[in-house]
């Protein structure tokens, strides 16, 4: 399994005006950001992804993996309106080579806590690779709770399941997190590193 460390940059998808990926476009950034010394690269909500449909994200991926090709490791997306969705694009994303898939949990409606374990326990299931929980509450609403992801690295393991917490106030949450997993936690600092000041000191990865 590869250790994920460092800084893993989201990648901005640029579109044509018929809202196809210019592959040129997106091989130039892709090639500068390495050039940068970017640890790994991630496809992400700004990364246009929810603008795709599964078989798009998909081929989204393949683009990025095929111009990265190996060089760094690649994150890809796999957050879905239902767990069948999510399991189906994390599947794929393995299959295609991925080292990691991240997601944030259904948003298009009121869900309970234990359905969004459910849900983030059958993405974990479908595949081998890490799962990266993304907590986009800033964006989405309802915050994950803190036991959420306590009780996932007590059931698989801190490198098999990693988080992107971004609920605020992400200092004091951070915090939290870090107490109740006994400092196990494997976090990413999301929202652009403006919260890095605060969040670096705490430990991240």
């Amino acid at each position: 399994m590869m250790k994920l460390t460092g800084v893993f940059n989201v990648l901005q998808t640029p579109l044509t005006e018929n809202d196809e990926i210019d592959e040129k476009v997106f091989a130039r950034e892709i090639e500068w950001l390495i050039e940068c010394g970017i640890d790994g690269a991630v496809l992400a909500m700004v990364s246009e992804v929810l603008r795709f449909s599964a078989e798009d994200r998909r081929k989204q991926w393949q683009l990025v993996l095929r111009l990265i090709n190996g060089r760094i490791p690649v994150v890809a997306s796999v957050g879905a309106e239902s767990t069948y969705i999510a399991t189906s694009l994390a599947k794929w994303a393995e299959i295609d080579g991925a080292a990691a898939v991240m997601a944030t949990p259904p948003s298009a409606f009121a869900t309970l806590s234990n359905e969004i374990k459910d849900y983030y326990v059958a993405i974990i299931e479908s595949v081998k690779i890490p799962v990266i929980v993304q907590d986009a509450s800033n964006y989405l609403g309802q915050p994950l709770d803190i036991s959420l992801y306590v009780d996932l690295i007590d059931k698989y393991g801190a490198e098999r399941v990693q988080f992107k917490p971004e609920a605020k106030p992400v200092k004091e949450r951070l915090e939290l997190l870090r107490d109740a997993s006994g400092g196990r936690a494997l976090v990413f600092e999301g929202q652009g590193g403006v919260d890095l000041l605060d969040t670096f000191p705490i430990g991240i990865v």
